[in-house]
């Protein structure tokens, strides 16, 4: 039973997400923004430590960089969570897809730690990209599915704070209809093998939990749409 495999690995998944949380901390809005222009992001335009206002306020470069960064730090927590949870795996002899918990969990843990970062007094960003690197890292198809979701929302509003809603919405759909038609009743695009309903069902709840959060953090930002005040993009004209 799946329940059992989860009390099994619940020690080992705590482990991979305090390691995500600790990653997600590495703020590089706040980082690159010091390197730029020696200030604080989160002391002027929006003030979100997220790679939107490092555009608005500072510039492309240190944007770019910002993205990259919040991108690969998920990307190295995901892949360090599934590596040990399917090391824990095969040692109590459970199904390879036990791994993509531990990616969920990493995932988790950097998203909390991008949001309310240890090492920069738990005020961070939104954790727009870091969700973005978990999705592609824990199932590239839904990742495929969401930024279309993001992509035509952006290309109608250009609103970054609308589109990642969209996203958010968008995550748990794609990843219960992938897991269900692909992965369970292994239709087209199979990505696992084996996979039963309890996996469907796990993958999206989790991904759900994943997306309120997201939306949770983009409140005052919903206030603002409802308003109509809600910024489009501008970047900022001159780089830093």
């Amino acid at each position: 039973m799946w329940v059992e495999h989860l009390q099994q690995l619940a020690l080992p998944g705590i482990l991979v997400a305090g390691i995500g949380y600790f990653l997600g901390s590495l703020s590089f809005s706040i980082i690159f923004t010091k390197i730029f222009i020696s200030k604080d992001i989160r002391s002027f335009g929006s003030g979100n430590a997220g790679a939107t206002n490092v555009l608005r306020s500072v510039g492309k470069r240190a944007a770019a960089l910002t993205f990259l960064f919040d991108f690969l730090k998920c990307v190295l927590a995901v892949v360090i969570g599934k590596a040990i949870i399917g090391y824990f795996a095969g040692l109590y002899g459970l199904s390879p897809l036990v791994e993509q918990y531990g990616a969920f969990a990493a995932g988790f843990g950097c998203l909390l730690g991008h949001v309310y970062p240890i090492y920069f007094h738990f005020h961070g960003g939104k954790g727009v990209v870091t969700s973005a690197a978990m999705m592609a890292i824990i199932d590239w198809r839904v990742f495929v599915l969401v930024l279309l979701g993001f992509i035509i929302t952006f290309a109608i509003s250009r609103i970054v704070s609308l589109s990642s809603m969209v996203g958010a919405v968008v995550y748990p759909i794609a990843t219960f209809l992938i897991t269900y038609f692909c992965d369970y009743q292994n239709q087209f695009l199979s990505g696992v093998e084996q996979a039963d309903l309890a996996y469907v069902i796990t993958c999206t709840i989790l991904a759900f939990m994943i997306g309120a959060i997201v939306i949770f953090l983009h409140r005052a930002n919903i206030v603002r749409l409802i308003h109509g005040e809600e910024k489009k993009l501008v970047p900022k004209k001159h780089e830093a």
